[in-house]
This record gives C-alpha cells, sequence and structure tokens, in this order.
C-alpha cells in the first residue's frame, strides 16, 4: 500500500538523519541554498526528515490515520481502483510542493532558515479526509470534536499566526504556512476532480447542525 511504503521511508530516513546531522542538512529545506547551488530535490526531500521523535510520531500517526482510510476506503470508492492511487499520490507530492514554494520566495535570499518534517502531505491528505467526513471526529488538542469545525479552526488558526509572522510578532519555529498551503492544496485537488464533493460537504454540515 502507498501509506505503508511513505510511513516506512519517512521512518527509515528520518532515523537514520537523527544519528547523521550532516544527512539531514543536506535533505532539509533551505530556498537559500536551492536558489545559489540549483539543489532542487530539497523541495521533496524535506517532507521525509523530521526535528525529532514527537515531530516524527505525530505525523506518522496522522498519515496513518487519515491517508490509509483514504487510500483503501475512500478513493476506491470515489474515482475507482485505477484512478484513485494516482490521486492519492499527487495529493501527497502536491502538498509537499504547495507547502514549500511560498517560503521559498519568501526566504531564498535568507541563509538563516530552514525547515523539515511531511506537515505539508499531511494537512493534505487531512484536510481531504475532512471534505469526505465532515461531521467525523477528529481529536483536536485532545478534545473530540467534528471535522468541520476542527478544519476551520486549524486553518483559521495557522492563517492568523502566518500574519503575526510576517509582522515579526510572533515566532514558534513551526511552519505553519506548511500547514495552511498543504490544506488549501487538498482542497483545490478535490474540487477540481470531484467538485460535487464541496456540496456534499455543506450539505452534511447544515445537515448536524439544523
Amino acid at each position: 500500500m502507498i501509506t505503508y511504503t511513505f510511513l516506512l521511508i519517512i521512518v527509515s530516513f528520518s532515523i537514520y538523519c537523527f544519528s547523521v546531522p550532516a544527512a539531514m542538512h543536506k535533505y532539509m529545506f533551505y530556498p537559500y541554498l536551492i536558489k545559489r547551488e540549483k539543489e532542487h530535490y530539497r523541495f521533496l526531500t524535506h517532507a521525509f526528515i523530521h526535528g525529532d521523535y514527537m515531530h516524527l510520531l505525530f505525523n506518522c500517526l496522522a498519515l496513518y490515520s487519515f491517508g490509509l482510510d483514504l487510500e483503501t476506503r475512500i478513493f476506491p470508492e470515489v474515482y475507482g481502483e485505477k484512478l484513485g492511487p494516482i490521486i492519492y499520490l499527487i495529493l501527497f507530492t502536491g502538498g509537499i510542493y504547495a507547502a514549500s514554494i511560498t517560503e521559498y520566495f519568501r526566504n531564498k535570499d535568507n541563509s538563516s532558515y530552514s525547515s523539515l518534517g511531511a506537515s505539508g502531505a499531511i494537512s493534505s491528505i487531512m484536510f481531504v479526509w475532512i471534505l469526505f467526513n465532515p461531521t467525523g471526529i477528529i481529536a483536536l488538542f485532545f478534545i473530540p470534536i467534528p471535522g468541520w469545525l476542527a478544519g476551520i479552526l486549524l486553518l483559521g488558526v495557522s492563517y492568523y499566526l502566518i500574519q503575526r509572522k510576517k509582522q515579526g510578532k510572533y515566532s514558534d519555529g513551526i511552519s505553519h504556512e506548511a500547514h495552511f498551503w498543504g490544506a488549501i492544496f487538498g482542497i483545490f485537488i478535490i474540487v477540481v476532480t470531484k467538485p460535487i464533493v464541496l456540496k456534499e460537504f455543506f450539505n452534511h454540515i447544515v445537515s448536524a447542525i439544523s
């Protein structure tokens, strides 16, 4: 399965980079070197390494929880057995690039900026899962709430913190841009390929709260 393959690569590569800092530096997202040394592979490779075991565990749990359900249950029903895996791959890899491109242009001349982790891909997958399961329960900060509400809160908080960071008023070392743009990319892919899902999404919400 694609999800298990991604998990295996992420876990193996991350653990390897934990013990070989030079490898982590070589493959992390570093816009300054992408521009100057043409190291474009960093756009992709940074998603398969993580900063520490907690970062790795959180992303792997999210990928397993949302990604496996998309791959094995939802996408085969919606897109079919042949197209489903292709959409899933586009969702994962596209989420990585969507989460990185804005930060590349913002930091391509900033030698002190770097990032890593699969947050863009995970966010893309999670928000697509929410589109198909708006009333499904998600534990947000250990509080169980409907998926649609969790999605609104996560997008809103991410956007707010991005603006605060731009103003130089907040910095927590987390790439909220990755969360935000990964989510937007995932939503975009579904709206383009299966626009009826958006209508059904709002219908489910209206039915749930009425």
